[in-house]
């Protein structure tokens, strides 16, 4: 998956250990007991912590797709929430409006977001940084006001309700039942994104990035892998719209706000830029973020005081821990899980990481 030697001094040294998911003894015990406790988490885990780590699948997928873009394309988009949304409501209206099964809207969705992926991709070819961010910004406004237009004129001012879709005549209903669904659905996200950027769409977005002069020197074209860039981002992203819309059985426009988007760019930044890895931290911590803060705040004494105060230091925590980590820990959660592997695997000896390695 990467060229990179560890700071531990392990190196691969064919290409079936460079391509291996797992490369040591102690990564492949790592993984089996992970995978175990994955499994049997909800027959020990209570309806909250359920629905609390369900949330983080859900927010991984859609994190995953985003680092395609944004952490190994070099691409930015602002309008995150809007694919989300537009999957949502694909879904959300295919069911309403043709009572259509889920195998038939979670392809739909997936097309509706390509398509959108085209669009707005658009703009990628002529603009680059915040222009192109701002661009992108106009997605989730349009998306927003086209899914709020239909809840007005259909009637459903508070939003779509989704009945529980049936698969082989098998009802998918209750906690433990999506939390297995949305486990399968980010590990596959996990696994497609691994190998996409194996092959050679994953190394011209890596070139691209780097610098799309070179990369056009080098013979790719810039202009069709920027798109391809934004449709598999948007197609992903769709998805895990649509997979949110049946998992809460409801879609409304207001669960797709401006905030979702800063969450999920978040999400990218605090995880680590360029690491698929990152994604999945960047998901876990922005996701247990708000109910660590609000545990902290009801442990404090008078908690009750201050009970009306909780959204705004949610968002000034928030906003806080986004600057300490730009400022102090560029690399992310991701560099720093590197620097306590790279610890215990020298220990007890120690010294600095040799150049180009993880640090």
């Amino acid at each position: 998956m990467s060229s990179q030697p560890y700071a531990s001094g392990y190196f691969r040294t064919s290409y079936g250990q460079d391509i291996a998911l797992t490369q040591t003894r102690l990564q492949r015990i790592s993984a089996v007991v992970f995978i175990i406790a994955l499994i049997g988490f909800p027959f020990i885990a209570s309806n909250f912590y359920l629905d609390l780590v369900t949330q983080v699948f859900l927010a991984s997928i859609g994190a995953l797709s985003l680092m395609l873009l944004t952490g190994y394309a070099g691409l930015i988009s602002l309008g995150h929430a809007g694919l989300l949304c537009a999957g949502a409501f694909t879904a959300g209206i295919l069911f309403k409006e043709f009572n259509t099964p889920i195998w038939l809207t979670l392809p739909a969705a997936a097309i509706v977001g390509a398509l959108l992926g085209v669009i707005f991709g658009l703009p990628s070819l002529r603009l680059r940084g915040l222009y192109l961010a701002v661009s992108t910004l106009a997605l989730h406004f349009v998306v927003v006001y086209l899914g709020g237009e239909y809840e007005t004129k259909r009637g459903y001012s508070t939003g779509i309700s989704i009945d529980a879709p049936e698969v082989f005549g098998y009802t998918l209903y209750g906690g433990k039942v999506w939390y297995y669904i949305l486990l399968a659905f980010a590990a596959l996200t996990l696994l497609l994104c691994i190998n996409l950027l194996r092959t050679r769409t994953g190394r011209a977005f890596r070139a691209i990035k780097a610098h799309e002069t070179v990369a056009e020197a080098l013979g790719i074209n810039v202009a069709a892998y920027k798109l391809l860039a934004f449709v598999i981002s948007s197609a992903i992203a769709a998805v895990a719209g649509a997979l949110f819309a049946y998992y809460r059985s409801f879609v409304s426009v207001e669960a797709f706000s401006l905030f979702l988007t800063i969450q999920y760019v978040a999400m990218v930044i605090i995880g680590g830029m360029g690491s698929l890895l990152g994604a999945i931290l960047g998901a876990i911590f922005v996701t247990i973020f708000p109910y660590a803060i609000e545990a902290i705040i009801l442990a404090l004494p008078n908690a009750q005081a201050y009970a009306g105060q909780l959204f705004a230091v949610n968002y000034a925590a928030f906003g806080f821990v986004m600057i300490l980590f730009l400022v102090y820990e560029p690399l992310g959660l991701v560099g720093i899980w590197h620097r306590i592997q790279s610890y215990f695997l020298l220990w007890p000896f120690k010294h600095r990481p040799m150049a180009g390695a993880r640090k």
